[in-house]
């Protein structure tokens, strides 16, 4: 039977029921587990590195929404230099977003390269260039923090057309907004950190696919290199994926009605969120996405006036991540993005919708 989304959240990943048992059970703490004494490992769990039934229930969760078995990982980070470590060898190419999040540009400027893997960085919106020769294209999708979008089954069917990879970066949309697998990418990576866990309390990534190759590939690497997630952090983002499809739904009302309220105003400029129908993004994203994620970005003019705005607001938290409960935003030129001085990155939190524009008027107001 094929369940809506909101129920497929609250079940996903959860063990057979047996009676006296918990619906999740609790986080399992264990380094070695016992062993048969002649025959060695008998069962699943041997020794905690590559053994968890924790982390394995995770792991099915993600990987049923994902529609892909999954590799979880202690950070998005170490989920996505583990895909690109694992996959690219020296003499390779590799085609990267020049718009998508900035530590994976470095990490390929500086790592790849003394490797010998070539870069090509290509705006996420395109134009993008003839994949031969191309080893692997990873796509961000929307992008962070820009938010453009790419057409997922148009692109991988060049890049596969060229003997090419393709892997999405799915944070931003999350398995509910849309799932690449299912539109012709290979392999699926993400942080786990932001909105899929949503309540800023847990470092994780993953990264899912279908090519036994390739997830033989990622999970030897994971075995070899320990980038593991903790059992507790495990348990957390379990429990806490139960409530994604409710927290999804009202960041992405508060979205609407946030940038609304932003093109609207003479003093704030470059609106985007790809909901909105005057956006570059919105023909493509209204039809490969079930849902627009509560992010907005916008243009406030200075670094001054973006420090009034964070000061002034009540509701606005200033942080550097997004897709939590609570509405952040944070001024992306100081981390290394691309950007002018003034363009800001909101997070749209779970806030009450008429809360949240009150306060965010008030302080653009007082900026």
């Amino acid at each position: 039977m094929s369940y809506s989304d909101g129920t497929r959240v609250v079940h996903a990943g959860l063990p057979e029921a047996e009676a006296g048992d918990p619906f999740l059970p609790g986080p399992v703490f264990a380094a070695p587990y016992h062993l048969d004494p002649a025959e060695g490992q008998v069962g699943d769990n041997g020794y905690g590195r590559p053994d968890n039934p924790t982390r394995r229930l995770l792991e099915s969760a993600i990987g049923e929404l994902e529609g892909g078995r999954t590799l979880t990982f202690a950070s998005g980070q170490a989920a996505i230099t583990a895909l690109l470590l694992s996959v690219l060898r020296s003499g390779d190419t590799v085609v990267l977003p020049s718009d998508g999040y900035f530590t994976v540009r470095s990490f390929a400027e500086s790592t790849l390269r003394d490797l010998g893997v070539t870069t090509v960085a290509v705006p996420t919106a395109g134009p993008y260039p003839d994949f031969t020769g191309v080893r692997l294209v990873l796509l961000e999708t929307p992008a962070n923090p820009g938010l453009d979008v790419c057409d997922i089954r148009e692109v991988s069917a060049a890049a596969h057309a060229a003997g090419a990879l393709v892997a999405v970066d799915n944070t931003t949309a999350t398995p509910l907004g849309q799932n690449p697998l299912a539109l012709g990418a290979d392999l699926v990576v993400a942080s786990g950190t932001k909105a899929l866990t949503g309540h800023s309390d847990v470092l994780l990534g993953y990264v899912a696919t279908n090519n036994t190759e390739l997830f033989t590939k990622v999970e030897t690497w994971r075995k070899h290199t320990g980038a593991i997630p903790g059992a507790f952090d495990a348990w957390l983002a379990h429990r806490s994926i139960a409530t994604l499809d409710l927290r999804l739904a009202r960041q992405s009302q508060n979205a609407a009605a946030v940038a609304a309220l932003l093109v609207g105003r003479e003093d704030v400029t470059g609106v985007r969120w790809p909901g909105l129908h005057s956006d570059p993004s919105y023909a493509v994203a209204s039809t490969q996405m079930r849902r627009i994620p509560g992010i907005v970005s916008f243009d406030l003019g200075s670094a001054s006036r973006v420090a009034r705005f964070l000061t002034a607001a009540s509701l606005v938290f200033a942080a550097t991540s997004f897709g939590g409960v609570h509405t952040t935003a944070d001024r992306r030129a100081q981390w290394g993005d691309d950007t002018s001085p003034g363009f800001v990155r909101f997070s749209c939190g779970i806030e009450d919708t008429a809360d949240l524009l009150a306060d965010l008027t008030a302080a653009l107001d007082e900026a």
